[in-house]
């Protein structure tokens, strides 16, 4: 049951506008130095110089942020835009969220007929969702996701959090880092998200490097279990840290309602950034997510490398 005396303080958010009016094809960059562009319709997903910036975007900061100067309550440009990124851009297309769910995942709270029958995931609940990325209890994991806003959390509620993974490792011990690119842990399939009724958890790494040493994560805190004693150190380092203070101030992000209005869309590089929420206020609070690109833990980053080469 939801307690609506939490929502009594109304908030009023209203789209931001672009700084700069002569910001080309409406290409900005938020004051949280996130790239950002507007989609003046559904054919902006067609035009090269949109669908470059994004990819681009990706690419190199593994994070964008795309304003819809449109109602789009049936997701048509978040459709369009992939397959656009697989025809262009070699983007693998979305996986299924589940058994009975398929490309979309609408997150919002529920209290009853949630997206897997009998099970209710941590995003149908109005609780928090502690530092996490998409997916890492699956083989292949997507490598990218997109959250488009419905409706944001109008009485303060639901601020979204992105932690660069890069920043983070900075902050970790050589030694951790070792370990926690072993094969050490048991990592549990949640129940709304299995696929295979014979295939409850997998075994593998909280770590993965590219070819130059840059570190990729696959983490959620209550589904990985290390299975040896340098793993289960190596692993309350990672959680310890994720928890200080001054880790939020280095290496995170957060993206309130002013930030991520409704008609908001950001996409995030799944392996490079974590991701987390706060206590949702606004039982109306409506996100669509998508993940796509998957390909096994650690593969798939021609598209960053061969960036930072061209670059």
């Amino acid at each position: 049951m939801y307690n609506m005396a939490r929502a009594r303080h109304h908030l009023v958010s209203k789209t931001r506008q672009f700084t700069q009016a002569s910001e080309r094809r409406g290409m900005a960059t938020v004051a949280s130095g996130i790239p950002h562009l507007a989609a003046s319709d559904l054919s902006s997903t067609n035009d090269r110089h949109h669908l470059n910036y994004i990819s681009d975007s990706l690419a190199q900061r593994g994070i964008v942020k795309v304003s819809l100067n449109f109602a789009d309550p049936s997701s048509q440009y978040l459709q369009s835009l992939i397959h656009s990124l697989h025809k262009h851009h070699g983007h693998r297309l979305p996986i299924s969220h589940s058994a009975s769910a398929g490309w979309f995942w609408d997150v919002r709270p529920a209290e009853d007929n949630f997206q897997t029958p009998t099970h209710q995931a941590t995003s149908e609940t109005m609780n928090k969702f502690p530092w996490h990325t998409d997916c890492c209890y699956e083989n292949p994991i997507p490598r990218y996701f997109a959250l488009q806003v419905l409706q944001h959390d109008r009485f303060g509620g639901g601020t979204l959090s992105v932690m660069n993974v890069a920043r983070l490792m900075e902050r970790l011990s050589s030694k951790t880092k070792q370990t926690l690119m072993q094969p050490e842990f048991k990592i549990t399939i949640p129940k709304e998200f299995i696929k295979d009724s014979g295939v409850q958890d997998i075994v593998g790494s909280v770590l993965s490097t590219t070819s130059q040493g840059q570190h990729m994560m696959r983490f959620r805190e209550d589904i990985f279990a290390p299975l040896t004693d340098e793993a289960q150190v190596a692993l309350q380092e990672l959680i310890t840290t994720l928890r200080k203070p001054e880790i939020q101030e280095h290496a995170s992000v957060q993206l309130a309602a002013h930030d991520l209005p409704s008609q908001s869309v950001i996409l995030i590089d799944n392996w490079r950034w974590l991701h987390s929420r706060n206590n949702i206020n606004d039982p109306e609070r409506h996100l669509r997510r998508v993940r796509w690109d998957a390909v096994p833990f650690g593969q798939g980053m021609n598209h960053l490398e061969a960036a930072k080469t061209a670059a």
